[in-house]
């Protein structure tokens, strides 16, 4: 076996591994811009490594699905199933990304600030 083949083999088997075989998560889904929160009150003695890492990182402050994944090195695939065990687990809570503030009418703030200003 040459040296690109042994490479390419150790990059399928590990994230067979990371997620016990798993190819889905058990119901929670994920999109790549949920926020994800840690909870530091609880314990990591039972976690794998993948876990303690987004654990970690997290810690700060809220990251989204596709920032831990970044800076892990993790497909986002893999990494749902690490969030739900999380969050079945309770050491996570998640909620969705703020929204964008919609544009008013130019106008309307116009007039607005037109019958302030008379005031």
């Amino acid at each position: 076996m040459n040296a690109s083949r042994r490479g390419r083999d150790n990059g399928l088997v590990r994230p067979y591994v990371v997620t016990g075989g798993r190819s889905a998560p058990s119901r929670n889904h994920f999109d790549h811009v949920t926020l994800v929160i840690s909870r530091p009150d609880m314990p990591h003695t039972s976690l794998n490594p993948e876990q303690r890492g987004v654990l970690e990182l997290c810690l700060p402050g809220a990251l989204s699905v596709a920032e831990i994944g970044g800076h892990l090195g993790l497909p986002v695939s893999v990494l749902r199933i690490l969030l739900a065990d999380l969050m079945e687990s309770g050491h996570i809570t998640t909620r969705a990304p703020i929204p964008s503030a919609q544009q008013h009418d130019r106008q309307l703030l116009e007039a607005v600030l037109s019958g302030l200003r008379r005031l």
